[in-house]
């Protein structure tokens, strides 16, 4: 199995499964930085730009790019609080009914692919993954109302063994 992070938090482990259930997996830890980095620029440009409108429309050009430039430092740091909390409370896991993706702490959000449900599936490899050696595993399912599950930033080896063992699995159901 690939690394897993060991958080001095107990609470953020997600609730024990079920006696003979597999566990909650964690994302590796070299995952972290593509959580925050993805989250503090989205907030460094959303905040940047909000704050060089706010102050433009009121106090001028120069007042503008100072705002901006404030709005943008604001906005990397709710990025890095944020994309780290993103990455903590995210897990998965994968049983006999099919795929599961955890993520929050305050609000969780649980969605269940059973394998039934299941049409295709893809990896997606960005540069910052490739260059960490992670990938995106995406379960198109069937349906049209929210029809694919992506679970970003897994082991490469966890994501192919995953696309692999719920692809045999597909296979098996046309098979029958």
């Amino acid at each position: 199995m690939s690394e897993t992070r060991s958080d001095s938090d107990p609470s953020a482990a997600p609730a024990t499964a079920v006696e003979g259930e597999p566990a909650w997996q964690s994302l590796p830890l070299r995952a972290r930085p593509l959580f925050v980095l993805g989250t503090s620029i989205s907030l460094a440009i959303l905040f940047g730009v909000a704050g060089v409108i706010t102050a433009t429309l009121g106090l001028g050009m120069a007042a503008g790019i100072a705002a901006g430039g404030t709005g943008a430092l604001l906005g990397i740091a709710a990025g890095i609080w944020i994309g780290t909390k993103q990455f903590r409370y995210t897990y998965w896991r994968l049983d006999d009914h099919g795929l599961a993706v955890r993520r929050g702490r305050l609000w969780q959000r649980e969605t269940r692919v059973p394998i039934t449900r299941v049409q295709h599936l893809d990896l997606k490899h960005g540069p910052w993954q490739r260059r960490r050696r992670l990938a995106t595993l995406v379960v198109h399912t069937a349906g049209t109302r929210h029809s694919s599950v992506q679970v970003p930033h897994l082991d490469a080896e966890d994501a192919q063994r995953l696309r692999d063992r719920l692809g045999r699995q597909i296979d098996l159901d046309d098979d029958v």
